[in-house]
């Protein structure tokens, strides 16, 4: 049977203790430990997503599983083990704070909403969340990825897989998707402040580096927007923040294969920093909702070695949004513009 068998009533939600309306926080993903072990089904799930590796599938599974699966698990595991909490991947304890006080700050203004984190790749899985949802009688979805610039390779991947989940059910939720929020006020104005408040604490550095996550170049020529809400994000950021072009600069991160990416890359620009003898670097990750390996290990570690090495001589990396009280503030005003006309309010 294709789909799934339903009872002939959907449950009614009692609306003082199961909202009837819910928002799925859906980020990229993590490893369950940092072990090879734990590490290379994950990859194997996220590099076979068409949208993350437009290689023919034939070629890719080649190389896929004949080289980097065999190769790349143990040192991404070591990594991962070099940022790990003591409650696990920072990426999913972030994301599943936020997905916590985002639920506290809709209810104080008087929506009654269901909150849960749901990862694209790895667990809590986007499909077993739904199917928790509708199990308790939700009606309504909000997908609202935590991806503040659009990118097939992100956003689209996230709507594939809710797709990939309504085919086999019967009876659908209304759903709604958060397609990005990269030029929202109340995002900049989040990012601003954190900024604002390192350098409150620890001074103020010759350059601000804001470092965003790369994607193949080809994906900008196809059409993709991500390129583009990317500099919009770090223009509207540094005009928030009254920072002259000559101390901002921009630039992405996080490379693999060898296809051109966008450029210019973060490592080579903290090397060009370090080369030319900038005495100190700010670094932010406007893309980056939560702290997770791409900021902690690539840019924290990895990239403050490059800028030392290249003779740099101070690195103070600022850190992401994570549970910061002004970011889940723009998080809910974002959810709710989203959530307008459907009943939220506790009763409705």
């Amino acid at each position: 049977m294709r789909f799934r068998p339903e009872p002939l009533a959907p449950p009614a939600p009692n609306t003082l203790s199961a909202p009837s309306t819910a928002i799925l926080w859906c980020n990229l993903g993590s490893p369950e430990a940092p072990t090879a072990a734990a590490v290379r089904p994950f990859l194997a799930q996220f590099l076979s997503d068409p949208r993350v590796v437009e290689i023919p599938k034939a070629i890719w599974w080649l190389i896929l599983h004949g080289i980097i699966l065999r190769t790349r698990p143990a040192r991404s595991a070591a990594k991962y083990a070099a940022i790990w909490m003591a409650e696990g991947s920072p990426l999913k304890v972030w994301s599943a704070k936020q997905a916590l006080l985002l639920r506290g700050f809709l209810g104080e203004r008087g929506h009654s909403v269901r909150v849960l984190d749901a990862m694209r790749y790895g667990q809590p899985a986007i499909g077993a969340r739904l199917d928790e949802l509708k199990a308790e009688g939700v009606q309504r979805v909000l997908v609202l990825p935590a991806y503040p610039q659009y990118s097939g390779t992100t956003t689209a991947s996230v709507i594939d897989a809710v797709h990939a989940w309504s085919r086999s059910i019967r009876r659908l939720p209304e759903l709604r998707f958060v397609n990005g929020y990269h030029d929202d006020p109340a995002y900049i104005d989040a990012l601003a402040r954190s900024v604002q408040r390192h350098w409150q604490q620890h001074g103020r550095g010759e350059m601000l580096l804001m470092s965003f996550h790369g994607v193949p170049e080809r994906t900008a020529l196809l059409g993709d927007p991500y390129a583009a809400q990317c500099q919009e994000t770090a223009r509207l950021l540094a005009e928030r923040l009254q920072l002259p072009p000559a101390h901002v600069r921009v630039s992405f991160q996080s490379r693999f294969g060898k296809a051109k990416w966008l450029e210019p890359s973060t490592d080579a620009t903290l090397r060009g920093f370090g080369a030319q003898g900038l005495g100190r670097v700010d670094v932010i990750c406007p893309g980056f909702t939560s702290d997770c390996l791409e900021t902690l290990e690539e840019i924290n570690m990895e990239g403050r070695d490059a800028f030392i090495q290249a003779g740099g001589k101070a690195f103070h990396y600022i850190p992401c949004l994570n549970d910061d009280p002004a970011w889940i503030a723009a998080l809910a005003e974002i959810a709710q513009q989203h959530l307008a006309g459907w009943p939220t309010r506790a009763g409705s």
